[in-house]
């Protein structure tokens, strides 16, 4: 990480003057070699599949963040982060996190899933019917997945997951969708096979029967996911702690745990603050679909004592991600996985999932100790106003 700051803690130029945003974009140029160039523009034709009735494009405030140290599976190394965002000090706030972590060593990261799945259901005139479709599908489940796999070139079918609920069946195709995101992907290869079954069994199907929560916060995803499953964890020092996060480490980890207490009383899934913050601000930036933060902004936060430091981890089970396909071909998109070394590679998609998760670390770290450090509105009132 570069040590000449602006004594913000912080290598990146501030400041509102349009001067300021040329010298950070110079500043990007210079330390990861891609240039930002906010005059691109899609053509028209070229949006077909992303956007019907279209009558032009919208510019939404782009911001960098960084460096973000990162060691994991597939992201390794440091990280300028782009974010794209109408809330005020949210490039800020994470900006701190992520300062705070590369003072201490960086941000290990964990990737250790990656699956999506359609749940279509069968229904049933009685449960000797459902019972014996049970045993059919697992007799024939591996001519079913080559069915399904038909469809798609990169794709791959991992298993086919039954659930019996009164005189339903629903059936989970979990597929790994390589750098896809992979919705559209695992809903044909779902209907193909659900043709096939109905064409050697004679039942009838409907393609979708909302097991696989789809846009939406569940336990099912809480707990198996829906995309890719990563963990993070940094462990930052007392003395980092005082100084730039504001924040006496003794009394946040004392107090740490009303937090999953209150959380659990009010039936959230997970105990993460405002993951959603994170994740929507850079799937606007890298072409993902924004819908899916509802469904992926379902995380486990932990903190750990330490002798000298705190320990902060996160696990987000559910990150519907891709590098190629959707948005990500539109050109300012796909310059910024550009600018995360995600534009291309066999794992690019888990590579981006890691540094995702390092990224709403660090945010979630920023908020930890705003809010316990008696910050949290004054920063608002300060920065998040003109």
């Amino acid at each position: 990480m570069t040590e000449e700051t602006n004594g913000r803690g912080t290598s990146i130029p501030r400041g509102y003057q349009q001067e300021d945003t040329e010298a950070r974009k110079s500043w990007v140029k210079k330390y990861a070699g891609v240039k930002i160039d906010d005059t691109l523009e899609d053509k028209a034709e070229d949006l077909q599949g992303i956007i019907e009735n279209h009558v032009g494009f919208m510019k939404v405030p782009m911001a960098v963040v960084g460096p973000m140290i990162i060691d994991g599976k597939y992201a390794k190394g440091e990280f300028c982060v782009p974010v794209c965002t109408l809330e005020g000090t949210l490039a800020m706030s994470m900006n701190r996190g992520i300062y705070a972590s590369a003072l201490s060593g960086g941000i290990k990261v964990n990737h250790f899933r990656q699956e999506l799945s359609r749940a279509p259901v069968f229904i049933f005139d009685n449960l000797k019917e459902s019972s014996e479709f049970q045993i059919w599908v697992t007799k024939n489940e591996e001519k079913i997945k080559h069915v399904a796999e038909s469809t798609t070139n990169h794709g791959r079918v991992l298993r086919i997951d039954q659930y019996t609920v009164q005189n339903y069946v629903i059936l989970d195709l979990v597929l790994d969708t390589s750098n896809a995101a992979g919705q559209n992907m695992v809903t044909l290869a779902a209907k193909v096979a659900c043709e096939y079954i109905q064409k050697e069994t004679n039942h009838n199907y409907f393609l979708e029967s909302n097991m696989n929560s789809d846009k939406k916060a569940s336990v099912r995803n809480m707990i198996l996911g829906r995309g890719h499953g990563v963990t993070a964890e940094t462990t930052i020092k007392n003395s980092v702690m005082k100084r730039i996060l504001k924040m006496d480490p003794d009394i946040l980890f004392d107090a740490w745990s009303f937090f999953p207490i209150v959380s659990s009383m009010a039936g959230t899934h997970g105990n993460g603050l405002h993951v959603s913050n994170a994740l929507t601000a850079i799937y606007l930036a890298t072409g993902q679909d924004a819908a899916c933060a509802a469904e992926n902004s379902v995380a486990h936060v932990g903190l750990e004592k330490r002798e000298d430091s705190l320990k902060f981890k996160l696990t987000l089970p559910s990150l519907t991600v891709g590098t190629v396909g959707g948005g990500t071909r539109l050109k300012m998109q796909n310059k910024n996985l550009e600018l995360l070394g995600c534009s291309g590679g066999k794992h690019s998609s888990r590579k981006l999932a890691e540094i995702i998760a390092g990224a709403t670390l660090s945010l979630e770290i920023s908020l930890i100790c705003a809010i316990g450090s008696h910050t949290w509105t004054d920063a608002h009132m300060k920065y998040g106003r003109k």
